[in-house]
């Protein structure tokens, strides 16, 4: 079931972007700020592979992301 409020897709200079092209690029700037205050905080001392929990925070969100378009 779509929402009525978010296409499928859109035109962008006149090539038509799909909509979780856009939420890549969100959950790719909120995971840069998440990303500075874990950094700030440090927990990433606490972490055993600080690389591995930024890459499964990106696809959390951008699954939470994927999952309100479609």
């Amino acid at each position: 079931m779509m929402h009525a409020w978010i296409p499928r897709e859109f035109a962008f200079l006149d090539a038509h972007v799909p909509t979780l092209f856009v939420a890549f690029l969100l959950a790719a700037a909120a995971i840069w700020l998440i990303d500075k205050v874990l950094a700030a905080w440090g927990i990433y001392e606490l972490v055993w592979y600080p690389a591995l929990l930024r890459v499964s925070l990106f696809f959390a969100l951008f699954s939470v992301f994927g999952l309100m378009v479609y």
